[in-house]
């Protein structure tokens, strides 16, 4: 069998499952390119067929490369070298890198803004909303993060709302040093009850009127953050 599939691996490294649970070997000539450029994977699974060998974590699916004839695999890494190598290649990535810079920047502007108005603070807690805006937005945009900010499938006000309470469940809750039964769903529970204080420390921030603030968890984790941080 030499169509194109995708398939998980197995304990012998030239043996594949597939997707009916059926082992595989893999054929004569082939060889594994390792995860990791794009470009030159596209090309290879262009060329002929393949097996894209695939690991299941969790929720999480790692690639862990591509089986392939190593004659082309071979040329592919000829070819995209060659073309790397030209000054045209050069400027275009020039232009790349550019243009996500500038997507990124606008991203943490825009995804700063929507931690603001999730967080809608009275006007005396103004400066607490821009740090804390600024604070979650460094921690949950920067690309790779692989935080819920960085996901598409939920609208940008989701995704700010979760950031704020992800945030808050490390910074001003004991989260980090509890002790939570390995049970299933313990973990969500606990996220859970958490979360529901947490909104409740951010609604005492969004009427008038004082609050102990040497006992509020958020007055005190933003005076950690320091007052050196500038707003946007």
């Amino acid at each position: 069998m030499s169509d194109s599939l995708t398939v998980s691996p197995t304990s012998d490294p030239r043996r594949v499952r597939a997707a009916d649970g059926s082992i595989l070997s893999v054929p004569a000539g082939w060889a594994l390119l390792p995860p990791g450029d794009a470009g030159l994977t596209r090309r290879v699974k262009a060329a002929g067929p393949s097996w894209t060998v695939v690991e299941k974590k969790g929720r999480k699916v790692f690639s862990k490369g591509v089986w392939a004839p190593e004659a082309h695999i071979t040329a592919a890494q000829a070819a995209l070298e060659s073309e790397r190598a030209t000054p045209a290649y050069a400027k275009r990535r020039e232009a790349d890198v550019r243009r996500r810079e500038r997507e990124q920047a606008e991203y943490e502007v825009d995804f700063a803004n929507a931690v603001l108005n999730f967080l809608r603070f009275a006007p005396s807690f103004q400066p607490h909303a821009k740090l804390l805006a600024v604070a979650v937005a460094a921690h949950a945009t920067p690309v790779g993060s692989g935080t819920v900010a960085r996901t598409e499938r939920i609208p940008i006000e989701r995704r700010a709302e979760a950031a704020v309470i992800a945030w808050m469940r490390h910074q001003t809750t004991a989260y980090d040093n509890l002790s939570i039964a390995r049970v299933k769903g313990a973990r969500r529970e606990v996220r859970r009850e958490l979360a529901e204080v947490s909104r409740a420390v951010l609604d005492l921030h969004r009427r008038e009127g004082s609050h102990a603030v040497a006992a509020c968890p958020l007055c005190s984790a933003l005076a950690r953050l320091g007052q050196g941080q500038k707003g946007f």
